[in-house]
């Protein structure tokens, strides 16, 4: 990763698809890059690291304004990492609750199929589940 790259070739190089650079561009994650003669951006090193950094926490679902701060602190490498512990706590906590839901619907969601006795619509559990909130184990005031 040295001299000067396109936006394409960052593309590449980054695994960030061009559209997404321009956005982060456009929001201040990634500084406007220079431009050459002939008006094309022109990337560094820097840059394609910058990128790698976003990319990955985009991938580990941290939020734009958090991944904008989490930047800001390793331009400033001096500062002490409490705050990034914090983003990153905050985030783990986010992260744990989705697991605690996405692990009940799934449980929801089996004993809807394990209720199915493969008559008929009329007789069908998934089809009275979804059509009676009440019914969904779910939800807060359904039955179990």
């Amino acid at each position: 990763m040295t001299g000067a790259y396109t936006i394409g070739e960052a593309a590449r190089e980054s695994g960030v698809k061009v559209p997404t650079i321009r956005y982060y561009e456009e929001i201040g994650l990634l500084p406007a890059p220079p431009r050459t003669e002939g008006g094309r951006r022109s990337y560094g090193a820097a840059d394609l690291r910058r990128l790698a950094f976003i990319r990955h926490a985009r991938e580990l679902g941290f939020e734009i304004d958090a991944i904008r701060t989490l930047l800001q602190l390793q331009d400033q490498p001096d500062q002490p990492c409490a705050a990034a512990d914090a983003i990153a706590r905050d985030h783990l906590v986010t992260v744990e609750r989705r697991i605690a839901s996405l692990t009940a619907l799934r449980a929801e969601l089996q004993r809807m199929v394990e209720g199915c006795s493969h008559g008929h619509v009329a007789s069908c559990r998934v089809i009275e589940i979804l059509a009676d909130h009440g019914e969904c184990a779910h939800h807060e005031g359904g039955r179990a």
